[in-house]
């Protein structure tokens, strides 16, 4: 390829800033989750996603109960994560989230990190 090549202009202005690879973001969820905890809780890591630069966020959820709230501000927060071209990577997810997750058909959306 030349530097006349359409294509390789392009890879050289765009595939510098796609293939930066930065480790993931950490962060802890601890519960039970309130619905008036939401609007907090997704500032916080919204905050954390103007830091990520793209990159990906591990969220430890093992101190969370597995129920419809805690599916809501994850679902919300994989949405910001997305917003940003970020992913939201669920750690110590127990089997009961993970079954209430598929059971709520966000199996594809929330995954394991």
């Amino acid at each position: 390829m030349t530097q006349e090549d359409d294509f390789w202009a392009m890879n050289s202005r765009v595939l510098p800033s796609l293939c930066k690879v930065a480790p993931p973001l950490a962060f802890t969820i601890r519960g039970p989750i309130a619905p008036s905890d939401l609007p907090g809780l997704c500032d916080r890591v919204c905050a954390l996603l103007a830091q990520a630069d793209g990159c990906d966020l591990e969220c430890d959820v093992r101190g969370v109960e597995p129920d419809a709230v805690t599916v809501d501000a994850l679902a919300r927060l994989q949405l910001a994560a997305t917003r940003r071209g970020c992913r939201v990577l669920l750690r110590g997810c127990s089997p009961e989230l993970r079954e209430l997750v598929a059971f709520m058909g966000l199996d594809g959306v929330l995954v394991d990190a």
